[in-house]
């Protein structure tokens, strides 16, 4: 499944919408580091990789900007560890 993700910058998310479902990252900046604190699927839509896609987004425009990421919610940190090519643009939470 191809998955549109748009990020809405001054809205700090990102967000897809599949099947009229709309699914969103959103995250906080503080300088140079990107905060996800929260990764909402609704069930409607779950189970399809949106979550991934969004996180994918996300981790992809930090790395684009230079940006430092904190994976504060609990799907980020899932997602982290799945995906160590991106460790070395995390910091700790």
């Amino acid at each position: 499944m191809d998955i549109e993700v748009l990020h809405d910058a001054a809205e700090h998310r990102f967000r897809a919408v599949v099947d009229g479902v709309t699914c969103v990252l959103e995250y906080r900046m503080q300088g140079a580091v990107m905060t996800i604190t929260h990764t909402g699927v609704p069930e409607a839509v779950g189970g399809r990789g949106i979550a991934a896609a969004l996180m994918q987004a996300a981790f992809d425009t930090a790395r684009r900007e230079n940006l430092r990421v904190v994976p504060a919610c609990s799907y980020a940190q899932v997602w982290i560890a799945r995906h160590p090519a991106y460790a070395d643009i995390v910091n700790p939470v």
